[in-house]
């Protein structure tokens, strides 16, 4: 689960913060992904939850959090977690939210968790998993807990791919919406590469948002 480039062996500063132009890049492949996904990765399964339809003026500022979903102690810096959020950032700046600076104090803070398992053979799942965050899910929905999903299985080595986001109003740390989106492909296919899953993901985690409250649909 890899993205298809090589970056530069420096890519981030000494505080684990990306350097404005790998973002940048990031931010394009994503956008490049998005464009060119819509086949070559599986329908996804998308569920969220939220108390009410969000109300949120365009413009409102928010800022990603550096520790994945359920992980507060774990700060990240890899390609893969960057690409995830390189992903659900673009989903949110087409909401018309707006990305806080560093510095910048922000009224929504946006959680984010990523995991990729890979299923044997015969349909079970590899005690190996690959990812961040558990996402127990906030309003007591079953988020991180699975939705009752067969994901893979068949002949072929099938990867589950799995992208949780929550979003929390920063002043009180309630969550005021959450969602998973989760597909399965097999493992030698392109829509296995990082660039491709994140960007599917995150679109289809975000489509018609915020969507109906507890209801699982089938994005394709």
């Amino acid at each position: 689960m890899r993205i298809p480039f090589i970056a530069k062996p420096l890519f981030v500063a000494h505080d684990g913060a990306m350097t404005r132009p790998v973002y940048a890049a990031l931010l394009t492949a994503a956008a490049l992904a998005l464009g060119g996904c819509a086949t070559a990765v599986p329908p996804v399964e998308v569920t969220r939850f939220h108390n009410a339809v969000p109300g949120w003026a365009p413009g409102t500022r928010y800022a990603i959090a550096t520790a994945p979903l359920d992980s507060p102690g774990a700060g990240l810096s890899s390609i893969e977690w960057n690409s995830y959020r390189a992903a659900v950032d673009q989903q949110l700046q087409r909401l018309g939210l707006v990305a806080a600076g560093s510095n910048e104090r922000a009224p929504l803070l946006v959680r984010i968790a990523f995991d990729r398992s890979e299923q044997l053979a015969e349909g079970r799942r590899s005690p190996v998993s690959v990812g961040v965050g558990g996402a127990t899910g906030s309003y007591g929905s079953g988020v991180g807990v699975g939705f009752g999903i067969n994901l893979g299985g068949g002949p072929k080595r099938m990867a589950d791919l799995q992208l949780s986001v929550r979003i929390d109003d920063a002043a009180t740390g309630q969550a005021v919406w959450e969602g998973r989106a989760l597909t399965s492909v097999p493992v030698k296919a392109p829509a296995n590469q990082t660039s491709l899953a994140a960007a599917k993901l995150a679109e289809a985690l975000f489509k018609d948002f915020p969507g109906e409250s507890g209801r699982t649909i089938s994005v394709p």
